[in-house]
């Protein structure tokens, strides 16, 4: 089996060496078992990593990516305060793609707009999308 080295796992993770590092002192990645002179890392720390990317891709903060790889980690949580918090999150994740679904209805008005009058482009308002009731109809 091939040793995974920072370099190795940054490669499977589609992260750089410096990312990998970020994430442990952070918090959200242990520090590796140290071999000799490496330090090997295990392969269900690139799952980790590709997680914590696309997590953030989608709009968590590292805070919460930690929250959320914590909750079924911390032997301290009980069942009701990981319920509280996942459905929170649930309700956060709700209005942000209720908020992308007026940012895309928005600019889909604009795209529009170009199509059919150069005047009509001067008067859309993209920033009105996010204003409820307003670039929604």
């Amino acid at each position: 089996m091939e040793k995974l080295t920072i370099s190795k796992i940054a490669e499977l993770s589609g992260v750089g060496i410096e990312t990998v590092r970020f994430y442990q002192r952070r918090g959200l990645l242990r520090e590796p078992k140290a071999v000799g002179a490496y330090r090997i890392y295990a392969p269900e720390d690139a799952q980790r990593i590709r997680f914590i990317k696309r997590a953030q891709d989608v709009g968590f903060t590292l805070k919460e990516i930690k929250e959320l790889l914590e909750l079924n980690t911390k032997s301290r949580l009980t069942c009701s305060t990981v319920k509280l918090k996942t459905e929170q999150k649930i309700r956060e994740i709700q209005q942000k793609i209720e908020d992308l679904t007026r940012m895309k209805k928005s600019l889909g008005q604009l795209a529009c707009a170009c199509d059919a009058d150069l005047d009509q482009i001067r008067e859309f308002r993209v920033q009105d999308c996010f204003e409820l009731g307003l670039g929604t109809t």
